[in-house]
This record gives C-alpha cells, structure tokens and sequence, in this order.
C-alpha cells in the first residue's frame, strides 16, 4: 500500500512562536507513528525557524527505537550534509531553500546544479542515507536525478493542489498529467517515487491513484487539521483517502 510520511515541521513552529518548550515535536511524532505513519520527515532549515538541531536527534532516535524512517530534508550546503552524515538518517531529501520564502516554492534545479547536488548524494549514500531530490514532475529534472545518484525523487505537488483548491479544473488536470507522466518516467529510470507538498483532503486522492508514486509526505495540512480533530484521527482520515484511491485505481 501507498506509504504516509508525516512532516511534523509545524509543530515546531507553534512552539518557536512563544519560544517555549512545547510543544514537543517528538511528541507529534510518537502520535503520528501510533496513528499509522509510515515515518516521519522533518526539515532543519538554515535559519532554524521551525524545527531545530536538538529536535533531529531527538527524533532520529524515535524512529530507530520504533524501526521507522526519519526523513530528513535539508538544503544542498554543506553544513547540512555534515549534520546529515553525523546523524546518519534513513534518508535525506534534498530540496530548494531561499531565506525570504515562506515554504518551499518549487522543486530543486537539479539540471543547473548537478555536480554539487551529484556531490552532495555522494556523501549521503556514503552515510547510509537513502538519498531523495524534491523536483518539478518535469523530464529534465527526473533524468538529471537518476545521473546525480539519487535513489528517490520526491515530485512536487503544490502546484497542483492549488490550482484544484482555486476551482481551476483545466489547469489541474494539466499539471496531474505532467505529475502522472513524470512518475511513470522515474520508476522507469528505476527511481523510487514520492510525492508531497500542499496536499489535503480534497486533492490527496488524484495524486495517491497515481500508480507509481510509493510514499506521500504530508506535513502542514495535518498539523493544522489537528487543531480541531486531534492528530491521529488526521492521519486516519488521510490513510483512509489514499487506500481508498489505490483501491479504486486497482478496480
């Protein structure tokens, strides 16, 4: 069945706003595993808005004492791929980050940057990290991938999912075609698929129907659905949405 990774990224964001204690991501992350997660991703950024260095450990220790990935996203720099090395996390997600953004916009140029992403997923393999790149469901960027040495690529849903939250249909179904047609290009390169970014309710089940996606990873819109429902009866819901895509799809 489709893999859930959760990204508990916000749970930090909340606790950083009154600089306090709580509350504890790692406690989302014990909720989320024992709701049905598949594992758990969490990006340290460079300026450490949300999820920071104590945290990594923290939770690279839950998942290795409940035998579940930690997914670690992380700029291509290399203070990043050293704290990656040190804390040796199933795997690492490489993705584009810019200070003045307020989330990831878009997915990493892996065509212009090559030789240093090809770098950077030397080192990580090397660790024992399973290695990802957050990309456009564009064929450059999957080919330039594979090349870089990447295992896994992660294709970026946002897009996607606002033009069908706006209501915009043709634009929607023109982008879950490019997602469709970039999965089936990356398996067929022998890259594991994954998907993410924006994705809720309401559009999670065109792109878990998609057959050779393998794992999503949903952070922001269950944290804030956790607000009025708690967090495990979120996931359950999502679980539910995306086995039931599958299931329809295998129909």
């Amino acid at each position: 069945m489709l893999r859930l990774g959760v990204n508990i990224d916000h749970v930090a964001t909340i606790r950083n706003a009154r600089g306090a204690s709580y509350p504890e991501p790692v406690r989302a992350a014990e909720l989320a595993l024992a709701a049905g997660a598949d594992g758990i991703t969490a990006h340290l950024r460079e300026d450490r808005r949300h999820i920071g260095d104590a945290d990594v450990a923290l939770l690279n220790d839950l998942c290795l004492r409940r035998g579940k990935p930690l997914n670690f996203e992380m700029a291509v720099t290399d203070e990043m791929v050293g704290i990656a090395v040190g804390a040796r996390p199933h795997a690492a997600c490489l993705v584009p980050e810019r200070r003045e953004e307020v989330t990831t916009e878009g997915g990493l140029d892996v065509v212009r940057g090559q030789s240093r992403i090809a770098d950077a997923t030397a080192r990580l393999r090397a660790a024992g990290a399973r290695v990802s790149l957050f990309i456009e469901a564009d064929p450059a960027q999957i080919r330039a991938s594979a090349e870089a040495g990447a295992q896994v690529v992660e294709l970026h849903t946002g897009a996607y999912c606002d033009a069908a939250r706006a209501g915009e249909v043709e634009r929607a179904a023109a982008i879950l075609e490019r997602l469709q047609a970039g999965a089936a290009l990356a398996a067929s390169l022998g890259l594991e698929v994954h998907a993410g970014h924006g994705i809720d309710y309401a559009t999670v089940k065109p792109v878990a129907a998609i057959p050779q996606i393998a794992e999503l990873n949903i952070g922001h819109f269950l944290i804030g659905e956790a607000i009025f429902v708690g967090l495990p009866q979120a996931i359950l819901r999502m679980r539910t949405l995306m086995d039931a895509a599958r299931l329809d799809h295998a129909l």
